[in-house]
């Protein structure tokens, strides 16, 4: 099965819809997205729509979670939580019934699926290699997904150690056509973001992965930055979520 994992859409339509274009020329079986769909950008009734049209399986992220009022706004920074309550404002029931269907984590298939980490599906930033070896060590399946940091990474165990227990997990992260091959030890694998990058390249992210070569390779994407800005300076939404775009930061 050839899949297109992506993850934190963030209300950036622009950026969505040049990533499932490139999706869609690359003939991937299924869309599988790690959740927030929404928060940060102008456009969360678009993007709920297309993901819930073009996704096999989504998840629920804390921003789609704050925008249900399943979180507390207080623990956001002070532009998330703007961003939440304008989202709490303009979105229609048809987003809000989407996202209140969705769960932060699936361990069903044969990859398995957070939005944050395994030990946190929520909240957890996985940033480091000791922290990684501890999610792996709870991870359901050898090889393991998760979003929310908004930086394309890897980190890999070769094996366990003589108690199960795995040692320090080795990691990087991954600029655009790094390919991996995941066929032997333990995974744990960020695609990055779709619309809002934070390591530094502003092009829109996703990943594709072979399970019959057990290949992973990530890419990215340029969108109309312009365009996705420009939504944001319409609306009540602050400024400067706008001109982070540029920089992918």
């Amino acid at each position: 099965m050839r899949l297109a994992i992506i993850s934190d859409i963030h209300a950036n339509l622009p950026a969505l819809e040049a990533v499932l274009g490139e999706i869609e020329d690359a003939d991937v079986d299924e869309v599988w997205c790690l959740g927030d769909v929404v928060g940060y950008g102008a456009q969360p009734d678009e993007c709920a729509t297309l993901v819930a049209e073009r996704s096999g399986l989504c998840l629920v992220g804390n921003h789609d979670l704050a925008v249900l009022g399943e979180l507390d706004v207080s623990a956001f920074s002070p532009a998330a939580a703007a961003a939440v309550r304008w989202t709490r404002e303009v979105a229609k029931p048809s987003t809000i019934e989407f996202l209140s269907g969705l769960e932060p984590a699936d361990e069903s298939r044969e990859v398995a699926l957070y939005h944050a980490s395994p030990r946190d599906p929520v909240w957890e930033y996985v940033l480091w290699p000791d922290q990684a070896a501890e999610c792996i060590r709870v991870q359901a399946q050898r090889v393991s997904f998760i979003g929310h940091s908004h930086v394309a990474l890897f980190f890999a165990l070769a094996d366990a150690g003589p108690r199960g227990e795995p040692d320090d997990a080795r990691g990087a992260q991954a600029g655009a056509g790094t390919t991996l091959e995941v066929n032997r030890g333990r995974w744990l694998i960020n695609p990055g973001s779709v619309g809002q990058p934070r390591d530094g390249d502003p092009r829109a992210a996703w990943l594709e992965l072979d399970t019959d070569s057990w290949r992973a390779s990530f890419h990215r994407v340029e969108y109309d930055i312009d365009r996705a800005a420009d939504a944001i300076i319409s609306t009540d939404l602050p400024e400067h979520l706008a001109r982070r775009l540029y920089v992918g930061q």
